[in-house]
C-alpha cells in the first residue's frame, strides 16, 4: 500500500499536472488532442481559473483532480470536474477514491449545489467507480463545442 499524501496544486506543480494530463490523454488514445501548452497551464493557474487536488506519493506526484468553478442555471454553483487521473502503475490502490473525496469536499466547502463530469462510454472501471460514489450517469446528453483556434502543443 502506498502512503499518499492528498494536497492542493501550488503553482511549481504546473510542470506535473501538465505531464499527468498528457498521460491521461494516452490512456484515452488522444494524444494529438492536447493543444493546450504548459504556458496555457501557468498562466491559467495562476489567474485562479481553475484548481487542481494532487495526490502525492513520497514526493512524487502520481494523480490529480482538475475542476473550476461553473454555474447551473437549475441548480445554482458547481464545480466541473475537467481531469481526473491516477497514474497507472497506482491505480487500485485507493489513491483515486482520495482524490474524489478531495473534490467533494472541495465542493462542499465551496457552498456548491453539485459537481459535474463526463466520462467516456468504454471507461466500464470509471463507470463502476462514479456509480459507487452515487453518481448519476447521465446518457441523454450529448457533447456539443465550437473549436475557435488550434495552437501548437509545446
Amino acid at each position: 500500500m502506498y502512503k499518499v499524501n492528498i494536497r492542493k496544486a501550488t503553482y511549481d506543480d504546473i510542470p506535473a499536472i501538465f505531464k499527468l494530463v498528457k498521460e491521461l490523454a494516452s490512456f484515452e488514445k488522444a494524444e494529438s488532442s492536447v493543444w493546450s501548452t504548459l504556458k496555457d497551464y501557468e498562466v491559467n493557474f495562476k489567474s485562479g481559473l481553475f484548481g487542481v487536488h494532487l495526490a502525492e506519493e513520497r514526493s512524487d506526484v502520481v494523480g490529480l483532480c482538475l475542476y473550476y468553478p461553473t454555474f447551473s442555471t437549475w441548480k445554482g454553483k458547481m464545480l466541473y470536474l475537467e481531469d481526473f487521473i491516477v497514474s497507472s502503475d497506482y491505480r487500485n490502490h485507493g489513491i483515486g477514491q482520495k482524490l474524489y473525496n478531495a473534490f467533494i469536499s472541495e465542493a462542499k466547502i465551496q457552498g456548491c449545489k453539485l459537481v459535474k463530469w463526463e466520462v467516456l462510454d468504454w471507461n466500464e472501471g470509471a463507470i463502476r467507480f462514479y456509480e459507487r460514489n452515487g453518481a448519476i450517469i447521465e446518457k441523454n446528453w450529448w457533447d456539443c463545442k465550437v473549436v475557435f483556434e488550434r495552437t501548437t502543443n509545446d
